[in-house]
């Protein structure tokens, strides 16, 4: 083969290769999944509630079982005196307090002095109790005198009767004084400018409305004080509206005072607001309950309403409710070697160890009986 023949015959060979991966080339760029990533692999989250273990035999397991009892409701109140109890002192007479005999939250007796006040009423009452007795005095000498005559035909009937009329009216206007001058405060037998202001009735002072040197304007001002009967006392409690076909008034209801968790007070429901609160959508129920002394004004309490309809609820160990993040927790059975745990709401303590349970479990479920070993384990 001559020269010239040999390098076209290497030129043809190089320009067919090159056009080969020509091709190729643009084949590559033209087919999108050549040039697409790879898949990616979804991964999903095991249930946190699902507790795998390998040796499922070692936590015993319990049986739920039936728990009947009335349905409870709870709601908070405040202890208030019994309105119907609460006795007003007050001071027929005007003046300024010249002394303060008793303080807010004294105990007092019936005829205590509270308090005193200088009375310028007191002094015209007095008066005019003086003027009046003068009176009486004359028109009774005027009287026995003019009778005297009579008797010896020294002046008429006419004079007589007129006398015994005048004496008579002059008794009255005594006996008027007397008892204005009582009113207000003070004593015939003590006329003096200044009353006494005492206990109508035994009791607690609950509110107090004067001070030392303070003007006392009489029936039309605050009363001084108030005295309440706290042998008896109410509680006022929120109750929703949607849990008021629980509360019917004639039924008893427990009592637990937040200072005193340990004791347990009976009270009878009185009444039932028949108005709502607005924004609260709640309506005042009123306990009753008889005061042994614990109770005082203002102090928070717990109350619960029993239901007269019984219900059926599981009862479970009480080692098998777990209280966890502000909830109690249950671990039951979830196949052969896993546990769920559930979300229950607790109820109130039974004997022999055991709890109620209202919901998030029925009765015949099982569940793992000591449920902070399980939680401990799979912690570890």
């Amino acid at each position: 083969m001559r020269e010239s023949e040999k390098r076209f015959y290497f030129c043809f060979l190089g320009f067919i290769g090159l056009s080969a991966a020509l091709a190729g080339c643009g084949d590559s760029k033209g087919d999108p999944k050549a040039e697409a990533p790879p898949p990616v692999k979804v991964e999903h989250e095991q249930d946190a509630d699902i507790i795998s273990v390998e040796h499922p035999e070692q936590f015993a397991l319990a049986t739920a079982e039936e728990h009947r009892a009335a349905s409870q409701l709870q709601a908070t109140g405040v202890v208030g005196p019994d309105v119907s109890r609460n006795v007003p002192v007050i001071s027929m007479a005007t003046g300024r307090v010249v002394e303060i005999k008793a303080r807010l939250g004294d105990t007092v007796q019936k005829g205590q002095v509270l308090l005193r006040v200088q009375s310028a009423d007191v002094s015209g009452a007095i008066s005019d109790y003086r003027k009046a007795a003068a009176d009486e005095t004359l028109a009774r000498s005027q009287y026995d005198r003019a009778k005297d005559l009579y008797d010896k035909g020294a002046v008429s009937l006419n004079d007589l009767q007129t006398a015994e009329d005048v004496e008579n009216k002059a008794k009255v206007d005594l006996q008027n004084t007397a008892e204005r001058l009582r009113v207000l405060g003070g004593d015939v037998n003590n006329p003096v400018p200044i009353v006494d202001i005492r206990a109508p009735v035994s009791g607690v002072i609950t509110d107090q409305q004067v001070t030392n040197a303070a003007g006392v304007a009489g029936l039309g001002s605050p009363n001084p004080f108030t005295i309440s009967d706290l042998s008896h006392v109410w509680i006022l409690c929120d109750v929703f509206e949607n849990d008021l076909a629980s509360v019917h008034v004639g039924e008893t209801a427990e009592i637990r005072l937040n200072a005193y968790p340990d004791k347990v007070f009976t009270g009878r429901i009185g009444n039932v607001s028949p108005v709502l609160d607005p924004t609260l959508r709640s309506a005042k129920v009123r306990i009753e309950v008889r005061n042994p002394g614990l109770m005082k004004v203002g102090m928070f309490v717990t109350a619960t309403f029993h239901s007269q309809k019984a219900e059926m609820h599981a009862a479970l160990p009480a080692s098998a409710i777990l209280h966890l993040h502000d909830l109690d927790w249950v671990y039951v059975p979830a196949g052969a070697t896993a546990f769920r745990r559930i979300a229950v709401v607790g109820g109130q303590t039974l004997p022999n160890n055991k709890q109620e349970v209202l919901s998030g479990i029925s009765p015949g479920q099982k569940v793992v009986v000591n449920a902070l070993v399980l939680e401990s384990t799979v912690e570890q």
